[in-house]
């Protein structure tokens, strides 16, 4: 997650220069950008590999175990139970039915705008949102198994929560984000994208901060 801005010098924009003035992010191993370029320059293997037993237990069939050519690694979010949920004006059941994407996303966009020294709604202007996210297997895996989860009168909040539509613009919401709040999707290239969508909107006017992930 980068917080960009472009560069002036008075209420004159002197350039086509941007500057990414604050970041958050959350890795393998590394729970801040921090500890993230730390493991990188000591060399820290953050991958962690799986014994049979951990994956028989997790549901992975012995027959995909057998196979030579499944890995037993896997790169692992730490706390991902931990989101404040109060914090962010979210009740338990709320929280609870939203994808760890959103959450986590909510959180990094959150101390970005704080390490970038714009965390006071009333010192930031108009910021904009650029992001996308992946597959949610969350909603898969935990949630669509629970049939009266499902057919309980949620409906709406299971949606806001975790269809990738409503990624950005909950953000916003939370944040009092007064900016476009696009979420996009290119694949693997959703990232580039979004930090180009939002250089393109600082250059045109319509922001004077904007988030990207």
């Amino acid at each position: 997650m980068d917080v960009l801005t472009d560069q002036t010098v008075g209420n004159a924009r002197n350039s086509f220069d941007i500057a990414i003035v604050g970041m958050s992010g959350r890795f393998p191993g590394a729970p801040d950008l921090e500890t993230f370029w730390r493991n990188v320059r000591d060399g820290n293997e953050t991958i962690v590999h799986f014994s049979e037993n951990e994956l028989l237990a997790a549901g992975i069939p012995e027959t995909v175990l057998k196979d030579q050519r499944y890995v037993k690694a896997w790169g692992v979010l730490e706390d991902i139970d931990l989101f404040d949920a109060a914090f962010f004006g979210f009740s338990p059941r709320e929280a609870k039915i939203t994808d760890p994407q959103h959450r986590f996303f909510l959180e990094c966009a959150w101390e970005a705008l704080e390490a970038a020294g714009y965390g006071a709604r009333e010192h930031r202007g108009s910021v904009a949102i650029y992001a996308g996210a992946s597959l949610n297997t969350y909603l898969l895996n935990n949630l669509a198994p629970d049939g009266d989860l499902l057919r309980s009168e949620i409906g709406l909040s299971l949606i806001i929560g975790n269809e990738k539509d409503h990624l950005t613009t909950r953000v916003s919401y939370k944040l009092g984000l007064t900016g476009p709040s696009i979420t996009l999707q290119t694949s693997c290239s959703t990232s580039l994208v979004a930090v180009h969508m939002a250089c393109q909107s600082l250059r045109a006017g319509e922001c004077d901060l904007a988030l990207a992930g």
